[in-house]
C-alpha cells in the first residue's frame, strides 16, 4: 500500500510518507499448530465461563488485541444489503467455518462498527456481548478441541467511520469500496482479522437496479428479484481479512485477457470509462514483466478498482487492487510515476496476498518487495536507475530508522491512526535491505532466492526468519549475521559496493 503523495508535481517514491481450491495442508498444519500452542497461554481465559468478558488478540506486537486464538477459519461466507445510500448501515450475514484449537466455552470475533442481531453456533441460537472491539460469543455448550464448528452472525455494517479511526469501508461519490489495512476489516464484518488466518471467501452483494457490485475472486452467480441483483464471488485461493474488497457503484466492468488466458477485470466509473482505458490497457503487459521477475501470477483473476474517493493511498486487495481514480487523471503526476505505482501494487499480489506476513512485524517484506519491484520497473522503462534511488534511500535512512524503528521492528501504530506503520523505513528503507543483499549474494542467487520465496510461500504466510532462512539456503551461506543488522539495527550498515555512501544523522532531539 504505498500512500500517495499529492503536493509535488513531480514525486519523488523514495521521499514518498510511506500504504474452492484446497489449503496447502503443510500451511494450514503450521498455522494450526501455532495457533493451539497460543490458545494453551490463554485457555484459562478461554474457558472461565464465570469471567467477564475480554478482548483478546494472537498477540501481534504492534496489534496486540487483534485476532483471536483457539480456532482456525476455513472460510468465511459474506453477504451485503446495500440500500443505495453510502450514508447508512447495510444489512448483512457474516458465517464462519472454522476449525477450534482448544476447548471454548467462548469464542472471540472481532467486531467493532456495526449493530449485532443475532449469532448462532451450529444452527443453535447463542448468547452475546461486545468486549472492546472483539464480539464475545457463548455457546450453549462448550466446543471441544479439534472440532468443526459454523458461526453465524446477522448485523449491520456501518459505512460512516467513527471519530479518526482509519479504515473499513471508503465512501466513493457513488457507492462504496473498502479499505481493510492493517486492522479494519473487522469494522465491516465479523472475523479473525489477523494476516496469519488466511481462509477461503465467499462474497455475496445485493444492491437497487443501476448499481454494479464487484468482489475478490470470480463472478458464480447473477440473480435479479424486482428492481435489485444479488452478485456472487468466490475466491480460489485463500485470503487474509484486511484484502478483502468490495466495490458498490454506478461503475462499469471492463474485461481483457493477460498472461496465459488469465482474465483481467477493471472496475471504473461508467462515466470516466473513455478516460481511464488506455491505463489499464497496460495491466496484461505489466503482469507479464513481473511474471518474468518472479514467476507465474498467483491467482485466479487480476484487475484495479478506480474509485471515486479521496483515500491518499493505493491499496492491494487480492486479485482487485484500489486504487484513487485522481492518480489517472491528476496532470501533476508523471506517466512513468503512475505506471510503476500500478506495479507496486500488482507485486503486492506475490508479496503480501499470496505470500502474506506472519505478524504485523513482517510487513517490510510486502512493502520493501513492492517497492522494489516499483522501482525496478521504472528502471527498465524509464531510465530511473535502481542505484540513484537506493543511494539517496541510503542518505536517508538513518532518519526513517530513528522515526519508525528498523524496518523489520517498526514502532507501534500511533493512536487512532493504525495506518501510522506504513512508513518510508518499510519502503525504501526495506527495499535498501534487499539491494544489500542483491549486492552481497549476487544478482543470480538473489533472482533465484525471490522465485522460491514465492513458490514455497504460495497461499500461506511467512516469517521475516523464513527470509533469511531461504535466503541463507539459496546462497549456500549463513546470512544471519549479515541481514541482522540491516533488519534490525538502529543505524544503517554500510552497503556492500558502495563503502562512499552515507547515511545523515537523524536531527538531534530538542532540549526541554
Amino acid at each position: 500500500m504505498p500512500l500517495t503523495p499529492h503536493t509535488h508535481a513531480d514525486p519523488t517514491p523514495a521521499d514518498r510518507p510511506g500504504p474452492d481450491a484446497p489449503r496447502r495442508r503443510t500451511g494450514r498444519a503450521r498455522r494450526r499448530k501455532a495457533a493451539a500452542l497460543l490458545a494453551s497461554a490463554v485457555s484459562v481465559c478461554l474457558l472461565a465461563a464465570s469471567a467477564p468478558a475480554t478482548p483478546l488478540g494472537v498477540g501481534d506486537r504492534l496489534f496486540p488485541h487483534l485476532g483471536n486464538p483457539g480456532y482456525d477459519v476455513a472460510s468465511y461466507d459474506l453477504s451485503f444489503t446495500y440500500s443505495g445510500s453510502n450514508s447508512k448501515p447495510l444489512t448483512a450475514v457474516t458465517t464462519i467455518d472454522a476449525w477450534t484449537t482448544t476447548e471454548l466455552d467462548r469464542i472471540n470475533l472481532d467486531f467493532a462498527h456495526g449493530e449485532v442481531q443475532s449469532v448462532q453456533v451450529d444452527g443453535r441460537s447463542a448468547a452475546f456481548t461486545g468486549a472492546g472491539e472483539d464480539l464475545v460469543v457463548t455457546p450453549g455448550e462448550p466446543l471441544p478441541g479439534g472440532s468443526w464448528t459454523r458461526i453465524t452472525v446477522r448485523h449491520t455494517s456501518d459505512p460512516v467511520s467513527v471519530g479518526d479511526r482509519d479504515g473499513g469501508w471508503v465512501r466513493t461519490a457513488d457507492g462504496l469500496a473498502m479499505a481493510n489495512q492493517a486492522d479494519a476489516a473487522h469494522l465491516v464484518f465479523p472475523c479473525n482479522d489477523h494476516p496469519s488466518d488466511k481462509a477461503m471467501f465467499t462474497i455475496r452483494v445485493t444492491a437497487p437496479d443501476g448499481y454494479t457490485a464487484v468482489a475478490n475472486g470470480l463472478p458464480t452467480e447473477v440473480d435479479r428479484v424486482g428492481k435489485a441483483t444479488t452478485w456472487t464471488y468466490r475466491t480460489q485461493h485463500p485470503m487474509a481479512t484486511e484484502l478483502t474488497q468490495v466495490s458498490i457503484g454506478r461503475s462499469t466492468v471492463l474485461h481483457r485477457t493477460g498472461p496465459h488466458g488469465l482474465p483481467v477485470r477493471d472496475v471504473v466509473p461508467a462515466k470516466d470509462r473513455a478516460a481511464l482505458e488506455p491505463w489499464l490497457d497496460r495491466t496484461p503487459a505489466q503482469l507479464a514483466w513481473m511474471e518474468g521477475k518472479v514467476g507465474p501470477y498467483p491467482f485466479e483473476t487480476y484487475g484495479i478498482l478506480m474509485a471515486a474517493a479521496d483515500t491518499g493511498f493505493e491499496l492491494e486487495t487480492q486479485t482487485l487492487s484500489l486504487f484513487e481514480k485522481d492518480l489517472f487523471t491528476e496532470p501533476a503526476y508523471p506517466k512513468w510515476y503512475v505506471e510503476s505505482i500500478m506495479v507496486h501494487e500488482l507485486a503486492h499480489q506475490w508479496f503480501g496476498d499470496s505470500v502474506s506476513p506472519r505478524a504485523w512485524s513482517d510487513l517490510w517484506l510486502n512493502e520493501g518487495h513492492a517497492t522494489w519491484y516499483e522501482a525496478l520497473y521504472a528502471e527498465e522503462k524509464e531510465g530511473r536507475t535502481l542505484e540513484a534511488r537506493m543511494k539517496a534511500a541510503y542518505g536517508a535512512s538513518d532518519r526513517w530508522r530513528a522515526a519508525g524503528g528498523p524496518p523489520a521492528a517498526p514502532k507501534p501504530p500511533k493512536p487512532g491512526q493504525k495506518i501510522s506503520i506504513f512508513r518510508p523505513n518499510v519502503y525504501d528503507g526495506a527495499a535498501l535491505i534487499l539491494y544489500a543483499l542483491r549486492q552481497e549474494i549476487g544478482r543470480r542467487s538473489f533472482e533465484n532466492l525471490e522465485r522460491a520465496w514465492v513458490r514455497q510461500h504460495r497461499d500461506d504466510t511467512a516469517s521475516t526468519a523464513d527470509f533469511v532462512h531461504l535466503a541463507s539456503e539459496i546462497s549456500g551461506r549463513d546470512l544471519r549475521g549479515f541481514l541482522q543488522d540491516w533488519l534490525y539495527g538502529e543505524k544503517t550498515p554500510p552497503m556492500p559496493g558502495h563503502p562512499d555512501w552515507k547515511a545523515v544523522a537523524p536531527a538531534a532531539a530538542p532540549v526541554k
